[in-house]
């Protein structure tokens, strides 16, 4: 059985939702964003992965770092889910969208805006450069339900991004509102969300005690 490492509303909510998607059993090991311990037991997450960030993934003998590389595994690993194009072009456009997601909007945009140690100047200037790439995004969004013909795992880790913009200066365009409305009312990722915010509130309320 897959374990996923995760910590609430983190990226890694993106893979909950792939494998909600694709109707597989997981074990969900949740990780103190703070401590980085192992909620369960207290135990160092650095030991699992030394980098101490999720979401990572372990399936029998094998572990797999970084967002878009699991996401990808899941996807290959419930071919019947259908969450990633089979085919040359559609595996191109797959990566590209994951990719952006990671680069430009994910670590470029918003970590500077969730950072609260991050320098007023340094959010200024990833507002500033996230700015027309938001732009971008709402152009190719017009009159689209999902990112590729259907909805992918690209779709799973952009919905997760948006998301954060409930408590960061990013505001979305109307046809980006509309795509993450519409799949806000996907059941797995409404399950995935309503889990997540509710673990994520627990979490912030260990951290106020």
């Amino acid at each position: 059985m897959i374990k996923l490492y995760f910590s609430p509303m983190a990226c890694s909510a993106a893979s909950r939702i792939a494998l909600l998607e694709a109707g597989a059993e997981a074990e969900l090991v949740e990780v103190a964003p703070r401590s980085k311990t192992l909620l369960a037991d207290g135990s160092d997450f650095r030991a699992v992965n030394p980098l101490g960030y999720v979401p990572f993934l372990e399936d029998g003998d094998l572990r797999i770092a970084e967002n878009g590389a699991i996401l990808q595994y899941i996807a290959a690993r419930y071919p019947e889910a259908k969450l990633a194009p089979t085919d040359d072009v559609g595996r191109a456009s797959l990566q590209r969208w994951l990719s952006f997601i990671a680069t430009e909007l994910h670590k470029s945009l918003f970590m500077p805006l969730l950072d609260p140690k991050a320098p007023a100047a340094v959010k200024e200037y990833a507002l500033a450069k996230g700015a027309p790439r938001m732009a971008w995004l709402e152009e190719q969004l017009a009159g689209r339900e999902s990112l590729l013909d259907a909805f992918s795992v690209a779709d799973a880790y952009l919905v997760t991004v948006l998301t954060w913009t409930a408590v960061v200066p990013v505001t979305l365009g109307p046809e980006t509102r509309r795509y993450l409305e519409a799949m806000r009312r996907r059941p797995s990722v409404a399950r995935a969300l309503r889990e997540e915010h509710a673990l994520y509130l627990a979490e912030q309320a260990r951290g106020a005690a």
